[in-house]
């Protein structure tokens, strides 16, 4: 179990923003059923493309809070999330933050009973199917949480990143089918009782964060379910700067030292930008 932190420096709702471009916001009497939660980090050059998409207009439609957490940004990273977002958090102290840490420094303003983290670099593919989904699962299904698919930006895509995220989506699911518990970092769901009851993520962890959470989410016996129709798109850049031979041999070497060492073999994770 991990202790999600007590969260310092929380910025005011952007609706009290001057500043703040977006008219329209739910009304603070309503409590939003689902908290979107996006970690940043020097994340100016691609955070706009999808919080311009989760404008007020959907946040109302689909009662849900967008929230911001960032960790240390000194780019226009925090300027462009108090345009868009419910709510910022911001890091304090000097020491590097871990994604997770940014994670569940979010969660902790958090107000829905679903979370759901989604990268900085990665968008839905359909809004609509995204929020009509995660709706209807939280009032219909049984499972703890869910493992998205993935796949890279249409405009990016070539025929490898095809191939390879047609496999690693058919490995996710299978690992769920199986009980061992995986879901890429990019988009997961998870219901927020869950989160809590587990302790979030493990803020200690560098890297493989996101498989150590799922994981321990299906060896407390929660059911994930793996999604075709949540499919989300990410940003191959990290693909693209080190290949797929030597990112998933990264990847590899992190989920080993997590299932054995309850630890991260990588001591930072580089932030490709």
């Amino acid at each position: 179990m991990h202790d999600i932190p007590k969260t310092e420096n929380i910025l005011e709702s952007i609706s009290k923003n001057p500043n703040n471009s977006q008219s329209e916001k739910i009304s603070s009497n309503i409590k939003p059923e689902i908290s979107v939660i996006v970690p940043t980090y020097f994340e100016e050059s691609i955070l706009e493309s999808l919080l311009v998409l989760l404008d007020a207009d959907l946040r109302k439609k689909y009662n849900f809070e967008l929230i911001v957490s960032d960790g240390g940004s000194t780019d226009n990273t925090l300027q462009i999330a108090m345009k868009y977002a419910d709510k910022l958090v911001t890091k304090t102290g000097e020491e590097r933050q871990t994604i997770s840490g940014g994670r569940n420094a979010g969660a902790s303003v958090a107000s829905g009973d679903v979370l759901v983290f989604l990268n900085a670099d990665c968008k839905p593919a359909d809004l609509t199917t995204f929020f009509e989904f995660i709706s209807h699962w939280k009032k219909n299904s049984t499972a703890s949480a869910i493992a998205c698919k993935v796949k890279a930006f249409d405009e990016d895509e070539l025929l490898r990143d095809r191939i390879f995220y047609f496999l690693h989506n058919n490995y996710v699911k299978l690992l769920n089918y199986i009980g061992v518990g995986m879901g890429r970092g990019e988009c997961q769901v998870v219901r927020k009782d869950i989160f809590e009851s587990l302790g979030g993520y493990n803020s200690k962890l560098a890297a493989g964060e996101d498989f150590d959470f799922y994981r321990r989410i299906a060896k407390n016996k929660n059911k994930i379910e793996y999604s075709e129709q949540l499919l989300v798109m990410e940003s191959p850049r990290r693909f693209r700067k080190y290949g797929y031979l030597k990112t998933l041999w990264h990847w590899t070497l992190n989920s080993l030292a997590v299932i054995f060492c309850n630890k991260s073999a990588s001591k930072e994770w580089e932030a490709i930008r």
